[in-house]
């Protein structure tokens, strides 16, 4: 997905995933230590970051359309904390790594191609000790039209998400159905991958 693409399904006034924190990112959210500095990937409008923030981190938000990152300045503004934003396609560009004591990314779908270099690069930028939180669609999410890509290129395979992160400690992986309702793009039963591991 190119960055006009992006810009253009952030371009709404209202926030097309809504304000709040995605459902795993809070469940798992306890793990980052407090005052952390946090990478938050192909964060899109910055409901998750300014989450983040709210608790206390330091936090860096990336994604290529910068629509998504002004609404994640005014979604911090709004309740009152800050957030750095970077403008970047993390498939084709390297964060410095080993900068954060976490990462998180929440639905972040690139092709195929792409996908391998997108997590490692997030899981790059994270400290030998930190942790890397991530929850996509899966393959199956096709049978679902409840968010997420419609094509099959942009979505993501269990083995391969496991081969990825074999080196690391596992803390949590699922693949399965969940129930999201985030804005007006995720709404429904859905089929997903979540990873929790520790660097």
């Amino acid at each position: 997905m190119s960055k006009e693409h992006w810009d253009n399904s952030f371009s709404d006034e209202d926030f097309v995933y809504g304000e709040r924190e995605n459902v795993f990112i809070h469940d798992m959210s306890e793990m980052i230590p407090d005052h952390s500095k946090v990478g938050c990937f192909a964060e899109g409008e910055g409901r998750n970051a300014v989450y983040l923030a709210k608790l206390g981190h330091d936090v860096t938000a990336y994604d290529q359309s910068t629509i998504g990152l002004e609404k994640t300045k005014t979604l911090a503004s709004k309740n009152n904390v800050d957030v750095e934003t970077v403008a970047i396609d993390l498939t084709q560009e390297e964060v410095k790594p080993n900068q954060f004591d976490a990462a998180i990314m929440v639905f972040g779908h690139v092709p195929k191609k792409d996908q391998e270099f997108f997590i490692k690069n997030m899981v790059n930028s994270v400290k030998s000790g930190g942790h890397v939180i991530f929850e996509v669609y899966s393959e199956a999410q096709l049978n679902y039209q409840t968010g997420g890509p419609k094509s099959l290129d942009m979505l993501y395979n269990p083995a391969e998400v496991l081969d990825w992160i074999k080196d690391y400690k596992c803390i949590h992986f699922y693949y399965g159905e969940e129930m999201r309702h985030e804005g007006k793009r995720h709404v429904g039963l859905g089929h997903v991958i979540q990873v929790a591991i520790k660097k």
